[in-house]
């Protein structure tokens, strides 16, 4: 682990803000219906997680490549989950937005828009071996995974 400007969560971040960015003009029907009922304890973990990993993954050099060698595979794998993640916005934005469409499985993953980045953070974390990362995305995942099946469940 090294301090120092993650160019490369940076990259992670940009790709999860801004479809996220665009959903807040696009939300599915009765989506504020469902919010208000949120469990706060889910919601706590859920903000916390996101605070610690956005300071987290643009706190640590070790984030970014560094040459060669097999570690690169735990990179690509987030990349992967990334990418897999920008493809399940895409379907989202292209569909009716309704609850369903938002919280739809992927390739078999359930409630993709919230599985995909946390588990893309796993794996950065591995990467950087970064235990601070780690924790912090088991956090977030807890929240926000935790939030997004609970609502999946309600409709």
């Amino acid at each position: 682990m090294k301090f120092g400007f993650s160019y490369t969560g940076l990259v992670f971040l940009i790709m999860l803000f801004v479809p996220n960015f665009l959903w807040a003009k696009n939300k599915p029907e009765n989506y504020d219906k469902y919010a208000k009922n949120e469990s706060k304890i889910l919601l706590a973990f859920e903000r916390a997680g996101e605070v610690a990993v956005t300071c987290i993954v643009l706190a640590f050099s070790s984030f970014n490549p560094r040459g060669l060698n097999p570690w690169l595979l735990w990179l690509a794998g987030a990349l992967l989950l990334m990418v897999l993640y920008e493809v399940y916005w895409a379907r989202y934005f292209r569909s009716s937005k309704t609850m369903k469409d938002f919280y739809s499985s992927l390739l078999g993953i359930p409630v993709a828009g919230a599985t995909l980045p946390v588990c893309a953070v796993l794996l950065i974390a591995v990467y950087g071996k970064n235990p601070f990362l780690f924790a912090a995305g088991i956090i977030l995942g807890i929240g926000h995974i935790g939030i997004h099946l609970a609502h999946r469940k309600d409709f």
